[in-house]
């Protein structure tokens, strides 16, 4: 006897859901989403803030975006994500509904309800449609694992107090613990 067909949902699952229920589509699949905590809002703001300085200052090209602000990963109906932040270098992708193919760099600060999904799910599926640079944000443990996609991949493991390197931009570090003073 066959196994039941589970059911695949679509983004337009994700826009029929009831006004302020938040929720990500991954291959299909609906995964709901906690609200964020009041360190997570402040850890998002600051960072926010501090690549759109940057960005600013340097005349740059690539525009930032904080969550909830819709990300379609791939070219088909399946994949809808929120990240925390997203920074987009090419305006081709991006549309009235949100980014239309991966964002250059995302970064996800991660929460204890949703570990499993940042650093293996998302990560996984970052790497996969194109994402060049992903950093998950850990306050309860006051870490951040960068990974960096481009030429020879790599991922480090930074503490709040670290300068962390950004790899999109080569002369823009930044210090979790000191956006947070």
């Amino acid at each position: 006897m066959p196994l039941p067909k589970e059911q695949l949902y679509t983004v337009e699952d994700i826009y029929n859901l009831p006004e302020g229920q938040r929720a990500e589509l991954i291959d299909g699949m609906i995964f709901d989403m906690a609200p964020p905590s009041r360190i997570h809002q402040k850890i998002s703001g600051q960072l926010h803030k501090s690549i759109a300085n940057y960005i600013d200052r340097n005349n740059g090209s690539c525009e930032v975006y904080a969550a909830p602000f819709a990300v379609f990963l791939n070219a088909d109906d399946k994949n809808y994500v929120e990240p925390d932040i997203s920074v987009v270098c090419d305006k081709n992708k991006l549309s009235d509904r949100g980014c239309e193919g991966a964002p250059d760099w995302i970064i996800e600060i991660t929460s204890p309800s949703s570990q499993r999904m940042d650093y293996l799910t998302k990560l996984w599926k970052y790497r996969s449609s194109g994402v060049r640079e992903y950093w998950i944000v850990n306050p309860l443990k006051e870490t951040v694992q960068v990974y960096s996609f481009e030429g020879s991949e790599d991922s480090v493991q930074y503490v709040f107090n670290d300068q962390i390197q950004v790899h999109i931009y080569n002369d823009l570090e930044i210090c979790i613990s000191d956006l947070l003073k």
